[in-house]
């Protein structure tokens, strides 16, 4: 009798997931509950918009975005995206795990940045599950090899309504087969008096990280921790975010370093405040950094409604592990091995008043 060799289950789910994902429909699911909604694609599981009242009852989109879904596939700002299989960048697009070098795609001079030139940003994800009164689960399977990063990895996102005006963001990756990298962000540009109210200098912000990790010219991190107090990167006490700016010419794109809070909760990232709407921003995660990102390369980038989107125009606050964290062995690690499960969730409070 013939001898039948069964395909390791790894294997049976990556053909399966290829399958799945190569046959996708690309569409737009909504989250509302009462005046609060928000959007999604499953095209790099991006946030389309969310609206919500300000103090007077109006309702406005706060996410910078486009019209179509066709416009996100010639995006190079990565509005709402999941950016992976590794955010942010990684010095000279290589690392070394457990002995193996692995070299990168690299998208950004000779360094690799949101995963390669086609990340999880890039890809249409899997629908898993939606309920629109509730949640929303895409799901995508990121090959051995995939951007040059190692291992078959399982990666999921919900996005998820909680309470009254809270909406909940759960990432979760599972490697397959070989140690690897993980750290995914979600890149949403906020502005909360509106996305096309111009830009978001005089939004009021409070930052509960008491240092950063400085850069260099390249905006690779040095390696250090350098403590926030006495420089314009201080916002542990709130103020309007283009208070300092005329000593950073650049605008801020810099990972902070978290305060830790008790391990059984989330920390408090960012108090987001807009005057004139009466909007505000309150963030949580189980992440130690978060990259705070002033859109300063957004040059006439046209969006929604038409909206020309500037310098400025909008605020990332990008929770996640260190930036180039493969190579420095000081900062919190970033690898994750078979049987282990990346976990990383944020918490968005939205209030008016």
């Amino acid at each position: 009798m013939a001898k039948i060799n069964l395909l390791p289950a790894f294997l049976l789910l990556a053909l399966l997931c290829a399958c799945e994902a190569q046959y996708e429909d690309i569409g737009v699911y909504e989250l509302k509950k009462g005046d609060f909604s928000a959007n999604f694609t499953n095209y790099g599981a991006v946030m389309l918009s969310l609206v919500l009242p300000d103090k007077t009852g109006k309702l406005d989109d706060i996410v910078l975005g486009y019209d179509s879904v066709e416009d996100y596939k010639n995006d190079t700002t990565y509005f709402g995206a999941i950016v992976g299989r590794v955010a942010n960048r990684i010095k000279g697009a290589e690392f070394t795990l457990n002995g193996a070098s692995y070299k990168l795609v690299a998208n950004e001079d000779k360094n690799t940045l949101h995963g390669g030139s086609k990340g999880f940003a890039d890809v249409v994800w899997h629908v898993k599950n939606y309920k629109q009164d509730s949640h929303v689960t895409f799901t995508y399977y990121s090959f051995d090899g995939e951007q040059g990063f190692p291992g078959n990895l399982q990666v999921s996102v919900t996005y998820m309504i909680i309470g009254t005006n809270k909406l909940g963001v759960k990432m979760e990756a599972k490697p397959l087969n070989k140690a690897t990298p993980v750290n995914l962000a979600l890149h949403t540009y906020w502005n909360l008096g509106g996305h096309s109210s111009g830009d978001i200098l005089s939004h009021t912000l409070q930052l509960l990280g008491s240092s950063i990790t400085p850069v260099d010219d390249e905006l690779i991190p040095t390696g250090k921790i350098d403590p926030v107090q006495g420089t314009p990167y201080d916002f542990l006490q709130p103020h309007e975010i283009g208070s300092k700016l005329d000593q950073l010419p650049h605008g801020y794109d810099v990972n902070y370093v978290l305060d830790k809070s008790s391990p059984q909760h989330l920390r408090k990232v960012a108090v987001v405040h807009e005057s004139k709407s009466g909007r505000k921003m309150e963030l949580w995660t189980n992440k130690p950094g978060v990259q705070v990102y002033t859109s300063n390369m957004l040059k006439s980038e046209k969006g929604k409604d038409g909206f020309v989107y500037s310098t400025y125009a909008g605020l990332c606050l990008e929770t996640q592990g260190f930036p180039d964290s493969v190579n420095h062995p000081d900062f919190p690690s970033q690898i994750v091995n078979p049987g282990e499960t990346y976990k990383h969730f944020m918490v968005f409070r939205f209030t008016a008043n």
